[in-house]
């Protein structure tokens, strides 16, 4: 009897095996078959910035639809293109239109008549020499500064100005180079945060640690606020001390009106042998719903792989750009060739005092409501201190809520940028006036 029990015991224990061996191959398989993502996407802390706006917004909108709400959050132009830049367009359309002039696919790096238009006009009227073969026209320098990590890869340590453009962590982020995020400092692990404040006239100081890539926007966005040429000078300096790489943003360099405020990195000595610099013209020209940038690349500039060969960076990019991008349409292009006629120069610098003067009506009435602001006077952002007890995302709400205006809360751009808001002057002057009546009162 007790053989029997046993017998029965071991083929049901050996049943029960074959069954959890076939279902084992099963899950084995399954698992196997499924295809992988990126997960340094999960990194990432809640939505897009911008987004999370928009997305209050409408709902505000949809709850009180009898409201009118201006918008002065996201950097948005509102001026339409100017004619001499529309002209161009409207040429290359009928060109595109007759078989003799039609275009296809242009080169990658941009059609040598704009290039060479950036070269002289950005760069050689400011005594820097850079050739148009480094110069690699895009579709926007958001793009780019994502872009570029595709050559850099994703071990380097990175050091943001803090509050910054959330872009250039979150790509980091993307690739894995900011590491795990920290909960409870509201940091990654693998970025140095160098704070940018008002307790230190937003001038960074160099890095506690080594560092390889060095983000910087100047004039900066969002704090409006800039360097001087000897403070740029240090970075510069510090770059080629330690093999360092700086990623430089220039989008908002027509706006400087102060002297002895560089406009381009590479206005400092030896900036070439350490820095990429990204230029647009959504902010220059209007050209937000167009799409048309540049990216600097020096021919001087190299990096040393792990072995210690020599690598230029200028034709890594060129074979990225010609891989991954067909190039900017030739419609565009001969747009923005037009910025640099006469008529195109005139043009666009009507609209950047326009939205000038705006800067100026925000920062005054401001001022005069007893805020404390910062920039303004070289760029097209105000960034104001926050009343004390209140934090960015709660004075967001509290503007929405009780004066239907919209700003951009600092904290989204970083730590440090808690306790301070953002407002942009590309809004109406209608709007920009009724915004301060608003908050006047």
């Amino acid at each position: 009897m007790m053989i029997r029990m046993m017998n029965i015991t071991n083929k049901f224990y050996d049943k029960i095996k074959s069954l959890f061996i076939d279902y084992y191959k099963i899950y084995k398989k399954e698992i196997k078959k499924m295809f992988k993502i990126n997960e340094n996407y999960l990194e990432l802390q809640d939505s897009y910035l911008f987004s999370t706006i928009a997305k209050k917004v409408e709902s505000y909108k949809l709850e009180h639809p009898d409201k009118e709400v201006i918008k002065m959050g996201i950097g948005d132009v509102t001026r339409p293109i100017p004619k001499a830049i529309a002209d161009a367009m409207h040429k290359a359309v009928d060109e595109m239109q007759n078989a003799n002039t039609f275009r296809g696919y242009g080169p990658e790096q941009g059609y040598d008549f704009l290039r060479e238009k950036i070269a002289k006009f950005d760069y050689e009227d400011r005594n820097v020499k850079i050739s148009p073969d480094e110069i690699f026209v895009s579709d926007g320098a958001k793009c780019d500064v994502a872009n570029i990590l595709d050559i850099l890869g994703n071990k380097n340590k990175v050091a943001i100005t803090d509050p910054v453009y959330p872009v250039y962590l979150d790509t980091n982020v993307m690739i894995g180079t900011a590491g795990k995020y920290n909960n409870e400092k509201g940091i990654y692990e693998n970025v140095e945060y160098i704070p940018i404040k008002a307790e230190n006239n937003f001038v960074p100081q160099l890095p506690k640690e080594d560092v390889d890539l060095i983000y910087f926007c100047l004039p900066n966005n969002p704090t409006g606020t800039v360097l001087s040429k000897d403070d740029l000078k240090k970075w510069v300096d510090y770059a080629k001390e330690n093999n360092a790489l700086i990623l430089f943003d220039s989008a908002y360099e027509r706006y400087i009106t102060e002297e002895n405020v560089p406009h381009s990195i590479y206005e400092i000595e030896g900036a070439k042998e350490v820095a990429i610099e990204f230029r647009s013209f959504s902010k220059t020209a209007g050209f937000t719903g167009m799409r048309c940038a540049y990216t600097v690349v020096p021919k001087e500039l190299k990096c040393k792989t792990a072995s210690g060969e020599d690598v230029f960076l200028n034709k890594l990019w060129n074979r990225r750009m010609c891989t991954k991008f067909n190039g900017v349409s030739y419609i565009t292009q001969r747009a923005a060739e037009a910025v640099y006629s006469e008529e195109g120069q005139k043009q666009i610098k009507e609209n950047i005092n326009y939205y000038m003067e705006n800067a100026k009506i925000i920062r005054e009435s401001l001022n005069k409501a007893g805020y404390k602001t910062y920039g303004g006077f070289n760029s097209p952002y105000i960034w104001l201190k926050v009343p004390d007890g209140i934090s960015s995302w709660e004075f967001f709400d509290k503007l929405l809520n009780e004066k239907q205006i919209v700003g951009t809360p600092g904290v989204g751009f970083g730590p440090s940028g808690e306790g301070y808001f953002r407002l942009t002057a590309f809004g109406t002057r209608e709007n920009t006036i009724k915004a301060m009546e608003r908050l006047g009162k």
